[in-house]
């Protein structure tokens, strides 16, 4: 049972919190925006854990999706269902157990909320399967990874305004950014086997669009959200922000592997500065 438990959270990647870290601060930014602060703890609570939830249920459907693609990718071959230590039964009834814990969050919130998830799950079983057709793949992610903003406006406002989607307009760029940084690492890999990635679609053009990327998301917030309580507060986490994106251009000129692994993963922190930056200006402004 031990060895099952440990499977299990391999399977869901709780050893890699950056994935929903990647989820959270997006969330949580649209949830602070939509509140103009705190927006209670019940809301806080709903949305981390929902996105905690959502994301490893995704890890259920993504690897099963791809198992057989991912037997000829070093970095994937050892994942559970792909090497067979979890069967497909076990990962999908994993998966939709998450999922309906997910949606039982969900129910505590409001009839607008509860709407709009069923759009945030329809986007989320479509991702896995988009990679064999789009060739930008990473966009279809950046719907599904921006879903939360909505729906956080939704729970604190019963409705969605023109500004969230705006705000997921934005933030898509940012998955497309990231996860080009992460597909890069694969590429050889992907390429043998046929799977569809914007780093392959983008060829030499990668980095200068990774970058680009970068800027549309950090203008789109920063003109979306000008109006902000503390506007300079905000300003800087901006800027930081851009300071990093910039950090991550220089690691992924060369498009080594690991370099580019190490861009992806350091993105959970681009977001946390945009969040912090929305939270700091709400609570310095209320003091």
């Amino acid at each position: 049972m031990k060895n099952k438990l440990a499977l299990y959270l391999q399977l869901i990647r709780w050893d890699r919190p950056a994935g929903w870290l990647l989820l959270l601060w997006p969330t949580l930014s649209a949830l602070w925006v939509a509140a103009h602060g705190f927006p209670g703890w019940h809301l806080l609570t709903v949305f981390t854990l929902g996105t905690i939830l959502m994301r490893s249920a995704g890890c259920c459907l993504n690897d099963v999706a791809d198992r057989e693609f991912d037997r000829h990718v070093k970095r994937t071959a050892q994942r559970p269902v792909t090497r067979g230590a979890v069967s497909v039964r076990e990962a999908l009834i994993l998966g939709a157990v998450l999922a309906l814990l997910a949606f039982g969050l969900v129910l505590t919130t409001n009839t607008a909320t509860i709407a709009w998830s069923f759009a945030a799950l329809a986007v989320a079983v479509v991702y896995p399967y988009a990679k064999r057709f789009v060739s930008m793949p990473q966009a279809v992610l950046g719907v599904a990874f921006s879903f939360g903003i909505p729906m956080a406006f939704a729970a604190v406002q019963s409705r969605v305004p023109a500004l969230a989607w705006l705000l997921l307009l934005g933030n898509l760029f940012w998955v497309i950014a990231y996860d080009t940084e992460y597909a890069m690492v694969d590429r050889d890999d992907d390429l043998k086997i046929g799977m569809k990635t914007s780093a392959i679609t983008l060829g030499r053009f990668d980095v200068a669009a990774v970058l680009a990327s970068y800027l549309i998301y950090l203008s789109i917030w920063a003109w979306a959200l000008m109006d902000i309580a503390q506007p300079a507060i905000y300003f800087i986490a901006i800027a930081a922000a851009l300071g990093q994106a910039l950090w991550h251009g220089w690691l992924i000129r060369r498009r080594e592997r690991d370099d580019c692994f190490r861009a992806f993963r350091l993105n959970h922190w681009l977001g946390f500065t945009v969040f912090a930056g929305i939270a700091l200006s709400y609570a310095l402004a209320g003091v």
